[in-house]
């Protein structure tokens, strides 16, 4: 198999360059960027893993892959920084740098055979569309499939389109909710956690995939977990504070586990103690 490539040489590869093909907006802050490379050939994903996305000239950030792994490489980014800003900024044709993928994945094969249940909070449900695009293209293989997601009010919703879409198949539960309503929305309002009572799923037999702020990730287990879901059958992602990518800055250390490194996707048993020390 060969000796894997070190720290040193991951962080060493330069970055490959790829085309902006399209750029979507989904919020005031945050859009959607399919890209395409500019050398022939493709990028393969995993539902659950990041690239390291480069604006040339201001800086690299890692990025969440958010669109179908068997499509143009996907990122949806929220503007928050110089990188990001320029990165949200890129017209269709312009360049930017990828590297990677890197991160493990969300363990969707391993959901085989049983129901599946998403739950998403503000843009943590980007990371998590992957999931349902290979669990959609898949569908005999699950039982019932349920995705819940929350956001901060209906301006901060994400992929509202595909929403609707979702939410008007016979064979997926789509449950949406707000912080706080706006305007004319008639829909549910409080944490996405508080929709779970209501969702269709067998504990025993259910594989959970959560993404959102790291207090709405620990609520939600919390509340899995008395529905019966077995912490071991509950994924998270964590993507806090990541920078470089390989474990080489040690800016994401969370106790003894690097993020980027050892993550993103972690097994809820695996950080159940971890998240519950404050300031960590």
């Amino acid at each position: 198999m060969g000796t894997p490539p070190s720290t040193e040489q991951l962080v060493a590869v330069p970055p490959a360059p790829f085309r902006v093909t399209s750029r979507t907006r989904e919020t005031h802050d945050t859009w959607t960027l399919r890209l395409k490379p500019l050398n022939g050939g493709g990028l393969l994903t995993r539902p659950g893993q990041f690239t390291m996305l480069y604006a040339f000239g201001i800086g690299e950030v890692p990025i969440s892959c958010s669109g179908d792994s068997h499509g143009p490489l996907t990122h949806t980014v929220r503007a928050v920084g110089p990188a990001t800003t320029a990165i949200c900024s890129a017209d269709e044709g312009t360049a930017l740098g990828v590297r990677g993928p890197f991160g493990n994945t969300w363990p969707v094969d391993a959901a085989v055979g049983g129901d599946v249940l998403i739950v998403a909070g503000g843009i943590g449900l980007a990371p998590l569309r992957p999931v349902l695009y290979e669990v959609l293209r898949r569908r005999d293989e699950y039982g019932n499939v349920v995705v819940l997601y929350g956001s901060r009010t209906p301006r901060d919703l994400l992929y509202v389109s595909e929403l609707e879409e979702w939410r008007a198949r016979f064979d997926l539960q789509v449950d949406v909710t707000v912080d706080a309503a706006e305007g004319d929305w008639r829909g549910k309002v409080g944490v996405a956690a508080k929709l779970i009572a209501s969702a269709h799923f067998d504990p025993g037999h259910t594989t959970a995939f959560v993404c959102g702020p790291e207090i709405m990730m620990h609520f939600t287990a919390r509340d899995l977990l008395d529905r019966g879901i077995p912490a071991e059958r509950i994924a998270i992602s964590m993507e806090r504070n990541m920078r470089c990518g390989v474990g080489h800055c040690g800016h994401c250390q969370l106790g003894p586990t690097l993020i980027c490194r050892d993550g993103p996707v972690y097994r809820y048993d695996e950080l159940e103690l971890l998240l519950a020390v404050r300031e960590l």
